[in-house]
């Protein structure tokens, strides 16, 4: 077995960075055959990529996205890495992206286009957009300028205002098969020992797969299910374990991959309100998930 590599040694390509793709061959072809038939049936202005995170929505999104401005035309990116405040100041750390992003974006397309090429919009994600930026999006979609495409990515197809959708080309994405995440794995994380475990853990997503990596949070995993199963455990090793899932909520979702695991469906709705009030109403987290810990271990 190959030796486990530390969690910071990991460096996982930005999608923007990323030319390798693997899976959703049927949704890159649909949208090439599309592009080069466009001069005798006009491209759809708007494509929507939706599907699960991690699956590799972005990294086909700008693969499409270099296709049409080909570094000729004009390419406009909204996400969070360039969200403004209403003052135009960075504002990166927030939890969704302004309607002042959105505006600044439209203001600076509509100066644009100095050549004759495309230009291309793209939104990562439409889910982080607020309300007011989502309406100003719909009044630029209501009326799609000449020669303009928009890539939006969703995470959560019931998230995006129905107006919005209804404007849109709709490609549902696919969770990837355990044979693709077995390929990213080796082309992004090559000796490392990935267990089946992960695989599993991961759902189709590569992105939960290097997220578990780079926190280590594959290996907490493993040492939480043995915690539950050893009959000997007490509350001093699951408050242990507590601590080290505390800090990070990215990891809180393995508490319910665990009680998934264990097969006790009727823990998951209680849990999953238990993990959510750490945030909404600020509990501590090492007390909080000691507790879920402590609730799963009694029901085994």
């Amino acid at each position: 077995m190959a030796p486990r590599k530390q969690s910071n040694s990991y460096n996982f390509p930005n999608p923007m960075d990323n030319d390798i793709l693997v899976g959703h061959a049927e949704v890159l072809s649909d949208f090439e055959n599309a592009w080069r038939g466009r001069d005798n049936h006009p491209i759809h202005p708007v494509w929507m990529l939706t599907g699960p995170r991690g699956i590799g929505k972005a990294t086909l999104a700008y693969k499409i996205a270099k296709t049409v401005y080909g570094n000729v035309g004009d390419f406009f990116i909204i996400d969070m890495s360039r969200n403004i405040d209403k003052d135009g100041k960075p504002k990166p750390d927030g939890k969704n992206i302004s309607v002042y992003t959105v505006r600044a974006m439209i203001e600076k397309m509509q100066m644009s286009s100095m050549s004759d090429g495309w230009r291309v919009i793209l939104i990562d994600s439409v889910d982080e957009l607020t309300t007011s930026a989502s309406n100003a999006l719909l009044k630029l979609l209501e009326e799609p300028p000449a020669q303009t495409l928009f890539l939006l990515i969703v995470h959560q197809l019931a998230s995006v205002l129905p107006t919005v959708r209804s404007r849109a080309r709709v490609e549902k994405m696919r969770p990837l098969t355990l044979a693709q995440l077995r390929e990213l794995c080796e082309k992004f994380m090559p000796g490392t020992d990935i267990s089946d475990e992960t695989l599993r853990l991961a759902n189709g997503s590569f992105g939960r797969i290097a997220n578990l990596k780079k926190s280590g949070g594959d290996a907490i995993y493993d040492e939480l299910v043995e915690c539950l199963r050893n009959p000997h455990a007490n509350s001093v090793d699951m408050l242990t374990i507590a601590k080290k899932i505390a800090p990070d909520t990215a990891l809180h979702g393995i508490l319910l991959d665990v009680i998934a695991g264990f097969g006790l469906a009727d823990l998951y709705p209680n849990v999953t309100h238990a993990i959510s009030d750490i945030s909404r109403i600020n509990l501590e987290p090492e007390t909080a998930i000691f507790k879920i810990i402590t609730q799963i271990k009694k029901c085994l």
